[in-house]
């Protein structure tokens, strides 16, 4: 079922409390950060900031947003008013801050794949060496009180998703080598990264795919979208593949649980433009704030 349409290249669902819903436009006819009715059928843009990716809010209603076409941390408020957090990690400037999500812990979390979008894409198309072009992806740790930021890894080949488990621990996606890794929660710290599951099926003949924006249900599996390969891969806590739910369209990007009760994902796609939704059979692990 297709809750929204008419979207240019989105990305970064969020359910907002009262039902209506949060997207980025990455297209460069828009780039801006949206806000889509309840029932889907009206459309609102907040701010253009130039190509947004990631979103999370906060408890108090902020809206921070990962932006990559002029890289930055930004945080917005719901009347449009954009504000420029940060731009690097002290004298390493950020390449492409993708996606974010806020911990247990109430720090920000956000990744950041490691390339310049410009140096990623020959006009609309993945340049053809992609799997040989440098990348030096990192995974940041943000206090958004005092603006602190430390970087927890780096020298990933573009980290993208970002989400926390019932475990508490922190979960990437890996665009490049179709992985999802696992950090430990130790004592309020992250741990060192472990492989937890490959997202890819070896059977689609897609020849650019691999694991975007992703979330955890209240059934312990982990969804995550995978662009190219046009299904939502559900992965089992154990890391295995558990199911793949095909979509309409071969582009997701990432996917936010519908209200409480509804056991529905809902996700964005680009190669139509939409919010699609699936019945999955579980809520989502709430957000952190």
């Amino acid at each position: 079922m297709i809750f929204a349409s008419d979207l240019s290249v989105p990305e970064g669902p969020v359910l907002l409390a009262d039902g209506s819903w949060l997207v980025v436009e990455m297209g460069p006819d828009r780039g801006c950060v949206t806000h889509v009715s309840a029932d889907g059928q009206t459309k609102r843009r907040l701010a253009r900031t130039g190509r947004p990716n990631g979103l999370a809010v906060d408890k108090d209603g902020g809206i921070w947003v990962a932006e990559s076409q002029d890289p930055a941390l930004l945080c917005m408020t719901m009347d449009g008013a954009v504000e420029v957090v940060l731009t690097a990690c002290g004298d390493e400037p950020f390449l492409w801050p993708n996606d974010v999500a806020f911990g247990p812990d109430g720090a920000l979390y956000m990744t950041d794949s490691g390339i310049r979008f410009a140096d990623f894409m020959q006009g609309t198309e993945v340049r053809p060496d992609y799997l040989e072009v440098p990348m030096h992806g990192r995974v940041y740790k943000i206090d958004t009180a005092t603006r602190a930021i430390e970087t927890l890894d780096s020298g990933l080949r573009f980290p993208n998703g970002i989400a926390f488990g019932p475990d508490q621990d922190l979960y990437v996606s890996e665009t490049m080598t179709g992985m999802v890794y696992r950090y430990r929660w130790q004592d309020g710290t992250v741990g060192e990264r472990q492989d937890f599951g490959n997202t890819i099926d070896p059977q689609n003949p897609a020849p650019f795919k691999g694991p975007d924006g992703m979330k955890f249900g209240t059934d312990g599996r982990l969804y995550v979208t995978i662009f190219g390969q046009g299904d939502v891969t559900v992965l089992a806590p154990d890391g295995a593949v558990a199911e793949r739910i095909a979509l309409a369209g071969s582009m997701p990007t990432n996917l936010a649980f519908g209200p409480p009760g509804s056991q529905r994902i809902y996700v964005t796609e680009d190669e139509h433009g939409t919010l699609e939704v699936c019945d999955v059979g579980t809520d989502g692990l709430p957000l952190y704030t």
